[in-house]
């Protein structure tokens, strides 16, 4: 991994909202095709990390650089950064008056001025991907919360990204239906794609990440291969949080 170039480079990071320091001297640098978890406590900076990576949050010290795009508030690269990251949030934010394939075609249309029937042909494909082809022509609300979460994630691969973030994907979603979303992002990881992901599911972290960073009060407290955080973390307050989420 170590070989491979930085798609995303955070140096000396820091983000404020008002007087509050939402994230304090962050750097870390993610590679192409690399698995990254970040978690950490409520609060901790963590998706407010991730938002500065797609530019939904702009850092006020510090430098960003992702998929060759130095991120500043002036940058005229963020529309074509966003066609290249896609991020898949808590909420699925799916239209709720299209059907799950124009929800698929329409930013393959409208942004990267796709033909409808290629838009079409994509969208299909990775609804297969996802393992939910046969809900294409149903609308949001007929779906269960894991397969719109499943339908968030393909529309964000229709448009073809060379790096997805997600912002705790699970935690809206009932227990029954993790599973099937995390079945779909390590199927996704097996093909290489870099992927950042928040989350508190410690057994995907455990399966399919190469590097585990854990936060506190918008620090980077400790990072490290999953394996050695798990089973040796070096700060007590990881080991606290590991202790707790991981007694469940």
């Amino acid at each position: 991994m170590n070989d491979r170039k930085p798609v995303i480079v955070a140096r000396n990071i820091d983000k404020f909202f008002g007087d509050f320091q939402a994230l304090r001297d962050v750097s870390i640098e993610v590679r192409a095709g690399e698995r990254m978890v970040i978690c950490g406590p409520s609060g901790s900076g963590k998706s407010t990390l991730l938002r500065c990576f797609n530019a939904l949050e702009t850092h006020d010290a510090g430098q960003l650089i992702v998929d060759g795009i130095e991120l500043r508030p002036e940058s005229p690269d963020i529309r074509k950064l966003r066609q290249n990251v896609g991020m898949v949030f808590q909420q699925f934010n799916l239209f709720p008056h299209l059907t799950v394939l124009e929800n698929l075609m329409i930013g393959p249309v409208k942004v990267r001025g796709m033909r409808r029937s290629e838009a079409e042909a994509t969208a299909r494909k990775y609804l297969e991907r996802v393992h939910i082809p046969e809900q294409a022509e149903k609308f949001p609300a007929q779906l269960s919360g894991g397969q719109q979460q499943r339908v968030a994630i393909a529309r964000s691969l229709c448009m073809e990204p060379r790096i997805m973030l997600f912002d705790e994907p699970t935690s809206a979603l009932d227990p029954e239906m993790i599973s099937e979303v995390l079945e779909a992002m390590v199927e996704l990881a097996q093909t290489g794609m870099t992927m950042v992901v928040v989350t508190h599911e410690m057994g995907f972290a455990r399966k399919v990440a190469d590097s585990m960073v854990f936060m506190d009060g918008g620090e980077i407290v400790e990072s490290g291969p999953p394996q050695e955080v798990f089973s040796n973390p070096r700060t007590e307050r990881c080991r606290e949080f590991l202790s707790q989420i991981l007694a469940f």
